[in-house]
């Protein structure tokens, strides 16, 4: 069908409303606390569905369609071990945040280790946020870049030229509403957001569901012949070095995934800065929860969408469908597929849940930079206009270090080879540093010996450590044959070693 002016109009007019949207939302910030922490006054359930659009919106809408389309459904094993991590979350974490009435997740670590402490955290944080969120703004650059493509906008563009002018007009248009809306703009926007692309999601299911080229029997036959439908993997068969190296294995993927999610919802100022955000410990616990719950059911529901995108290009590669990557498939099927004015309504609906998710990093990464890192140092004397200025300036130069590390990722996915999907790209990422972040958090609740300097060698020992066991440059050079392990371990084996070697340090210097 083919996208229209029609479509086009509505993606310029959407995004406009959604802009001012947001803006208005917000109200006045009058002070930090309520650009970074909305007053502390948001209720859980907006935060709930703020927190499942953040983590999901993009990465969920392009990538996890493609895991099913190139794969099966055993990706769904993850999320049972994500509703676990976010019990352990609710009930161990939460509270120790709510009794420091804390700004960041990164204020407990100064009161128990030190500011130093505090900063190297951070920095991982910046660092992992940096780099994770690179990906997040490729993804969403994905869908615009392919109307650019098919509309045969800029024909002598090369792809990643065309890629370059669709993460700077999203990265322009989301720092307008963040600079200005703070985290109030940024929760009620996921609101809206996550209901009109769930609601585009749902369309283009049920419109490929009335055009298949086959009939239902055999279009169910076709994915049980391939297993398509599989979703346990149980690791049978295999060699201990296959079974770490897998992120599929059931045990893996539920142990991992539920390791990973106490980290990602504990440790990291992305999701922590909503949590404190509630006006109470029992709204941002049921908001922890039961965001779990909505996330897998929305994995669950994505994958559906790539398995009928399977049927619907009857198992075509990407190369076929004259497409980069698998996570264009869906994409493709929006923009060819879909009833004029629809097609832009769901593309703009994706692009604005996107840059929604964009705004969340830009509102963290500045809330981090300016309460652990700048106003420790030189903020002592900040008036409140001065450090509300201060977090607006952060959010601006944030803005175009995540642009650049998009682009990165861009050239870094279309520069040829095999290429994992960008959700396995930007979870792997998180997951490497999530270890260490989540070992010296637990080193400071269950530990009561180890002092700053313990929890600094554990902390630097765990991040390198990982270097030795990710398949990468590090381990290309090692002698002998490397011990890989699958990134939903990273979390895990970087938490222990982390704690292990806080408290060696501890017992040899006390020795």
């Amino acid at each position: 069908m083919g996208f229209t002016s029609l479509d086009y109009i509505v993606v310029v007019l959407y995004l406009i409303l959604v802009a001012i949207f947001g803006i208005w939302s917000a109200g006045r910030q009058k002070s930090s606390k309520d650009y970074f922490l909305g007053g502390r006054d948001m209720p859980w359930w907006a935060v709930l569905f703020s927190v499942v659009a953040t983590e999901t919106s993009t990465l969920t809408f392009i990538s996890i369609p493609a895991v099913a389309y190139g794969g099966n459904l055993t990706f769904l094993q993850l999320t049972f071990g994500y509703i676990i991590g976010r019990i352990v979350v609710a009930v161990w974490f939460l509270p120790a945040y709510f009794k420091g009435e804390l700004s960041t997740a990164y204020e407990y670590l100064s009161q128990r280790f030190g500011d130093g402490m505090r900063s190297a955290a951070s920095y991982t944080f910046i660092v992992t946020r940096v780099l994770a969120d690179g990906v997040r703004l490729f993804a969403t650059a994905i869908p615009l870049a392919i109307i650019l493509r098919l509309a045969g906008a800029f024909p002598e563009w090369t792809d990643i030229q065309i890629y370059a002018l669709a993460i700077a007009l999203i990265s322009v248009i989301t720092l307008v509403y963040t600079f200005l809306g703070g985290i109030k703009a940024v929760i009620w926007m996921d609101v809206v957001q996550m209901a009109v692309y769930l609601g585009g999601a749902l369309f283009a299911g049920l419109l490929m569901l009335g055009n298949m080229p086959v009939s239902g029997s055999e279009a169910l036959a076709i994915l049980q012949s391939e297993e398509k439908f599989r979703i346990f993997n149980w690791g049978g068969g295999i060699d201990w070095r296959t079974f770490l190296s897998d992120p599929y294995v059931f045990w893996i993927a539920v142990f991992g995934g539920a390791v990973f999610s106490v980290a990602s919802h504990g440790t990291d100022q992305l999701i922590v800065q909503r949590m404190l955000a509630t006006r109470r410990l029992r709204d941002s616990q049921r908001a922890m929860i039961w965001s779990g719950v909505a996330a897998s059911l929305q994995f669950a529901f994505f994958l559906g969408i790539g398995l009928l995108l399977y049927i619907f290009y009857q198992g075509m590669s990407p190369a076929e469908l004259n497409l980069q990557t698998a996570d264009e498939v869906f994409a493709k099927f929006i923009v060819e597929e879909i009833p004029s004015g629809i097609a832009g309504l769901i593309i703009a609906a994706l692009m604005a849940a996107a840059m929604s998710s964009l705004s969340s990093s830009l509102s963290a990464l500045a809330s981090a930079t300016t309460f652990d890192l700048l106003k420790p140092k030189w903020g002592a004397d900040w008036t409140i206009k001065e450090e509300l200025l201060t977090s607006r300036l952060t959010t601006i130069f944030w803005g175009f270090i995540l642009t650049g590390s998009a682009l990165f990722f861009a050239w870094l996915q279309l520069s040829g080879g095999e290429r994992p999907a960008i959700v396995e790209l930007g979870l792997g990422i998180a997951s490497y540093t999530y270890g260490g972040l989540l070992g010296v958090f637990l080193l400071g609740l269950l530990f009561s010996q180890p002092d700053k300097t313990d929890a600094m060698t554990g902390f630097f020992i765990g991040l390198l450590s990982l270097l030795f066991m990710v398949e990468g440059p590090v381990q290309n050079v090692l002698p002998g044959e490397g011990l890989a392990v699958a990134w939903p371990l990273y979390t895990l084996v970087g938490a222990v070693i982390v704690i292990a070697s806080a408290n060696i340090m501890q017992w040899v210097r006390r020795d």
